[in-house]
């Protein structure tokens, strides 16, 4: 199997960014939705960007931008990746792609309508599949998402309710090209604690080699 791709979220300083960095992460993700405990001003974002060291990707969080506001944004901080964690249609995932990640929150009901109409919008690269509510923490019944899967030909990113104790058994339930995490590498809301990154990375790191 290939190896599970790792993106530490809702980064908001120096420290938290190098140590995903040491730890092996292979994303960092800048959340610029102002209501968020881990909102990052794009200019702050944009200034750590130069730490990071070849290879590693940066991901800027969007909820529901227009075009305008967008363009606002990349011109302050250009990201590798954008993702999208609003309720944005196809027109939206067009204006501000491509290389978008999508954001669908898991519910039984629903879950098949949305992967499937992400899995068709060409602006995607991939779909990330959340838990009840973005960085709440709250984990769902990975086994009831893999019967799902088949049918998805654009990676998978796992998050959730991750953290260093839990990502192992999720990566064994659902082979995701990825896993996200913010949460469950913090020592308190909204600030990252570098051994629980490490341990998270490592963990991955088990997981994928067992």
């Amino acid at each position: 199997m290939p190896r599970t791709r790792i993106k530490i979220c809702g980064i908001r300083d120096e420290a938290a960014l190098l140590a995903a960095a040491k730890a092996g992460a292979d994303a960092v993700g800048f959340n610029f939705v102002p209501e968020s405990p881990r909102y990052i001003d794009p200019d702050e974002a944009f200034g750590m960007c130069g730490l990071l060291p070849p290879f590693v990707a940066t991901v800027g969080v969007v909820a529901d931008p227009t075009p305008d506001s967008f363009a606002d944004l990349e011109e302050a901080c250009p990201t590798t990746h954008t993702q999208m964690h609003g309720k944005e249609n196809e027109r939206i995932a067009k204006a501000c792609g491509p290389d978008i990640i999508k954001a669908v929150r898991f519910d039984p009901a629903t879950i098949a309508t949305e992967l499937a109409r992400w899995d068709r919008c060409e602006d995607v690269f991939a779909v990330l599949v959340d838990g009840a509510s973005g960085g709440s923490g709250v984990a769902f019944d990975w086994s009831l998402l893999v019967p799902h899967l088949a049918a998805v030909t654009k990676p998978i990113i796992l998050a959730g309710g991750l953290n260093p104790m839990n990502v192992g058994e999720a990566i064994r339930a659902v082979r995701p090209y990825a896993v996200d995490v913010a949460s469950g590498v913090e020592r308190e809301r909204g600030v990252k604690d570098p051994d629980l990154i490490a341990a998270f990375c490592e963990a991955v790191r088990r997981a994928d080699g067992g």
